[in-house]
């Protein structure tokens, strides 16, 4: 039985401390998908579409990774319908576990062959989240050592297009 694992996130953008936690994983598991979670609850820079191409290109030398999307339903049985046996969640700090924690016990509830695994990225990637990477890039700053060049590009190419959308300060 080949030893699967998701690791769903809305991944807005996909981070070194992503790819870390999922360079781990790999680790324990023989095959791991990245589940995007479209969430229409969140307001997301990219699209599910500049996601998944992002985490394409970031994961084609990994050929035990897949991506792919989760639109709706839960999670857990996401996971039954894939055959996973595990959950991959990346914790960075206290307040990640408790709220991962609460999590992992619904997903037991619905989903009992399933675990939640936490893994820790490395120590230079505990304060590093997507939404931090997203506000330090639209105010100039330089976030090139926490994302792959694709997201990087990507990144600036989204800047560049809110700049040309601002209407001009008189």
């Amino acid at each position: 039985m080949t030893q699967k694992a998701i690791y769903p996130g809305t991944f807005d953008p996909f981070t070194n401390g992503h790819l870390d936690v999922l360079e781990r994983a790999l680790n324990i598991f023989q095959e791991v998908v990245v589940v995007i979670a479209d969430n229409s609850q969140k307001q997301t820079l990219f699209s599910v579409e500049e996601r998944l191409s992002m985490i394409r290109e970031i994961i084609e030398d990994y050929p035990a990774v897949s991506v792919e999307v989760l639109h709706d339903g839960l999670l857990a049985d996401y996971a039954r319908q894939k055959g996973a046996r595990a959950i991959v969640r990346g914790v960075r700090q206290v307040k990640d576990f408790e709220y991962e924690f609460q999590i992992s016990l619904l997903n037991r509830h619905l989903y009992p062959e399933v675990t939640t695994v936490f893994l820790m990225p490395n120590v230079k990637y505990t304060y590093v989240a997507s939404s931090i990477i997203k506000e330090v890039a639209m105010l100039g700053g330089d976030v090139s050592k926490f994302v792959h060049p694709s997201v990087l590009k990507s990144l600036h190419g989204k800047l560049d297009e809110s700049k040309q959308h601002k209407p001009n300060n008189i």
